[in-house]
């Protein structure tokens, strides 16, 4: 263990050298991988010289205590030792957490789509609902949430909408909602008071860059249309509002919120890089499900992962068993609860393949 922690502590100085040659700063793509490398190695590193010291003090209370005879020292020693396993313990469990593999893209920010499912207009008020406690949550989290293309309900809410999600670690406390989320209530259009269940898909990508999904533009059709949505009558009458085609999949990303026709084509390219990238880790995990099953995997579509029950104000997550007492909370965006449970299973989960310690 400690072999392998000095080793870590090897590569943040590598790292740090590294950074700051002045060829560094050539490649930004480069330089912004190795800095990224650098923080995460740097509070490893920390928290590697906090348990070392820890081992070296437990020795030494053990020394003191097999020497010592005078019956004070010794109890002072024996209370010492008793601090310092209870502290090598909580940073061995923190040293886990932080060796455990992390996913490259959970610090990337993400494309949130929501789209109505089964359940006509019904399921198109709920994923409107969902848009809003999503909203929400990235105002609690101070994250920016950007939309980029909408279509509306015939009676409220949202047939599909597409948004942009900025901040810190976005996509890795997002990936989880991904999956089919299912309601049951009586709905605003039901004159008989009956509780239907209706259902919403949820899907999150990573935010892909030039560098990591390159697209040849002479595999892109691009076509441009009059915006539908809201936004005054500059952006309703010109042809700002862009859709591409990846010809060789069949893929399309549009976007139509900016009344620009540049920015609306390079956000739908940016859809479009996601998309491709969720196409091919779908093949991957595809694979790798025949090897491996995972309690809480993360970009299945199909997947029911949360149904939120009404009349019993009850939301319950499917894949952790959780259920939680407070409708107006969640839908108000409190799903911290949710996403905490589910990142402590998953890395619970990673924990038991690689073995960290």
């Amino acid at each position: 263990m400690l072999e392998k922690l000095q080793s870590l502590k090897d590569r943040f100085e590598e790292v740090g050298q590294l950074i700051i040659l002045p060829d560094s700063m050539s490649d930004m793509s480069a330089y912004a991988k190795l800095t990224k490398e650098y923080k995460d190695l740097e509070k490893l590193v920390g928290v590697a010289d906090a348990y070392t010291l820890v081992l070296q003090n437990i020795d030494s209370s053990k020394e003191i205590l097999d020497k010592e005879k005078d019956p004070e020292f010794r109890e002072m020693a024996k209370a010492e030792l008793d601090d310092l396993r209870q502290k090598k313990i909580e940073l061995e469990e923190e040293l886990k957490q932080l060796l455990t593999p992390k996913d490259p893209n959970d610090s990337k920010d993400c494309i949130l789509e929501i789209r109505g499912g089964t359940g006509g207009d019904e399921a198109a008020i709920f994923a409107g609902d969902l848009f809003r406690m999503y909203e929400r949550f990235c105002e609690m989290q101070n994250w920016k949430l950007t939309v980029l293309d909408l279509t509306f309900g015939s009676a409220g809410g949202y047939k599909e909408i597409i948004a942009t999600v900025s901040g810190a670690d976005v996509y890795g406390m997002l990936k989880y909602e991904s999956g089919v989320h299912r309601v049951q209530r009586v709905p605003a259009t039901e004159s008989q008071g009956r509780v239907h269940t209706s259902a919403a898909s949820v899907a999150v990508l990573p935010e892909m860059d030039e560098v990591e999904v390159h697209l040849d533009m002479n595999d892109i059709r691009k076509d441009t249309y009059c915006s539908s949505g809201p936004g005054g009558q500059s952006v309703n009458t010109t042809k700002s509002a862009v859709r591409l085609t990846h010809i060789p999949t069949g893929l399309v990303a549009q976007c139509q919120d900016q009344k620009s026709q540049h920015k609306n084509k390079d956000k739908a390219l940016t859809v479009l890089r996601s998309r491709l990238y969720e196409q091919e880790l779908a093949k991957k995990q595809e694979e790798d499900a025949k090897t491996r099953t995972s309690q809480v995997s993360s970009g299945d579509r199909s997947a029911k992962i949360r149904t939120y029950n009404y009349p019993q104000g009850r939301v319950t997550d499917h894949r952790i068993g959780v259920d939680v007492f407070d409708m107006d909370g969640v839908m108000s965006g409190k799903i911290h609860k949710f996403i905490d449970e589910l990142q402590l299973v998953a890395n619970t989960e990673k924990l038991k393949e690689h073995d960290v310690f």
